[in-house]
């Protein structure tokens, strides 16, 4: 006979409600997914379903939240780096591992979002995740003498970027996410590098009106060159930053484990000089006892020998004693 099927908690039905709903709605979309499915997909009446979220809308809500939450982390993580290039690095290595380990949490956000969800559409994603990237690229266009106003529509650029080659990765899969992450950067990053603090379309791309207008002049081959080579320049500088970045790590992990050895052995001294303090005392305590037990033996002795001479003193004593009464009655 089976054993009776165990209840669920109020807070185990609901974590099943929306893993069962995450799971549908990524396959069906918010449309194609009916609270009727979420319900016999969990084994539930319909009315389970609207007391912990009040329909179909809550529930879509919650799932969405969690995966913008999830991945925001991710991102937000990868952009503590100290390095510029290294942020990006990570920031594309963190959206493409979100997308390969949570494809399904990816889905939900890419689709086109139900009115009911709100913010939780993957434009409001993006700007989300821009407006972290819009202070790194604020700083990086202050330090280079480009217009840090402009910041906030490159951040869009860049994200946009990102984020539609992890939605075109989410179906084809190869590369693997690392050399797709290093190609992103090669882009993004060479891009910025070279970046001309006045572009400008060319006349053929203009249209008649804009063609009249005088265009600003265009960089001499000289000027030219001289971008190419401060952009060698960079990159080489940028390389030696990497690679001394590199360096200080492994050091730092070199110094944490020669500290670790040490404090090892330390404690190792430290226990074998206690062990050691210990038989000491034992040692000592051992001595103690055995002068204590020889004290000891030379008193029961000396008590031995005195009680040996009283009672040779009390012998003779009784002898004359009986001496002199014998030569008492004699004389009677």
């Amino acid at each position: 006979m089976s054993e009776p099927r165990r209840r669920m908690s109020g807070k185990e039905r609901r974590e099943q409600l929306i893993q069962i709903s995450r799971t549908l709605f990524a396959e069906k979309g918010f449309d194609g997914t009916s609270v009727e499915e979420i319900a016999a997909t969990a084994n539930v009446s319909k009315p389970v379903v609207y007391e912990h979220f009040g329909g179909k809308e809550g529930v879509y809500a919650v799932v969405v939240d969690r995966e913008m939450q999830k991945l925001l982390a991710l991102v937000t993580e990868a952009l503590s780096a100290s390095h510029a290039l290294i942020k990006l690095e990570r920031a594309a290595l963190a959206l493409l591992a979100y997308v390969e380990e949570n494809s399904e949490g990816f889905r939900i956000l890419v689709r086109d979002s139900h009115a009911a969800s709100g913010t939780g559409t993957f434009a409001s994603l993006i700007n989300d995740i821009a407006s972290q990237v819009e202070d790194v690229m604020a700083d990086e266009f202050k330090g280079r003498g480009y217009a840090p106003e402009l910041a906030p529509m490159y951040a869009q650029m860049l994200v946009g970027m990102v984020a539609l080659t992890g939605q075109w990765w989410l179906d084809v899969r190869k590369p693997p996410r690392e050399e797709v992450a290093a190609h992103l950067v090669n882009l993004a990053w060479n891009g910025l590098v070279g970046l001309d603090p006045r572009p400008r379309l060319t006349g053929s791309s203009r249209g008649p009106e804009q063609r009249r207008a005088p265009l600003p002049p265009r960089p001499t081959d000289k000027e030219l060159r001289e971008m190419s080579r401060a952009r060698e320049r960079e990159l080489k500088e940028q390389e030696k930053i990497r690679e001394r970045e590199q360096r200080e790590a492994e050091k730092l992990a070199r110094d944490q484990e020669k500290a670790r050895l040490r404090e090892q052995r330390d404690l190792e001294k430290a226990r074998e000089r206690e062990l050691k303090e210990q038989e000491r005392l034992l040692r000592e305590q051992e001595k103690v006892r055995e002068r204590e037990l020889k004290e000891q033996e030379k008193i029961r002795v000396r008590e031995a020998k005195a009680a040996d001479r009283d009672a040779v003193r009390q012998a003779r004593l009784a002898e004359r004693t009986g001496e002199g009464q014998d030569k008492l009655e004699s004389s009677e």
